[in-house]
């Protein structure tokens, strides 16, 4: 297991996780689109956040299953918790000290038909998208 230290970028929001990292996405849903971020998912027990969280603001829309995390100084999105498992985090790869995002394919994952909750939404994510 590797412990990986995370942050914002002005250093308010501080974190770790401790997971082998083997799979990085990046969501088409509408906030992750244009956030741009490639991320990973850790169970909530392999997450610490260690400082900043009177920084951290949270956003929430459409269904506010999901809570997505910003540092309140620099605007930086570090993680969120994830609406389709509640008990993990999607973290930001990019917020990871000594995380080299180019070792790995970054695959595409579905969002975008779960952004939008109306009539007829389905109940349950269908899981990534084939490439």
């Amino acid at each position: 297991m590797t412990n990986y230290q995370g942050s914002c970028h002005c250093g308010a929001v501080t974190f770790s996780i401790a997971t082998e990292i083997t799979d990085l996405y990046r969501c088409d849903c509408s906030l992750c689109h244009m956030k741009n971020a490639v991320m990973t998912t850790v169970h909530e027990d392999r997450f610490t956040l260690l400082g900043g969280e009177d920084r951290l603001s949270e956003y929430n829309w459409n269904t506010g299953v999901a809570r997505h995390f910003f540092c309140s100084t620099c605007g930086i999105y570090p993680f969120h918790k994830k609406r389709t498992s509640p008990d993990h985090y999607g973290i930001n790869v990019n917020c990871l000290a000594g995380f080299d995002a180019s070792s790995l394919p970054v695959r595409a994952a579905e969002g975008k038909t779960m952004t939008v909750k109306s009539a007829g939404a389905r109940d349950a994510w269908s899981g990534p998208r084939e490439t």
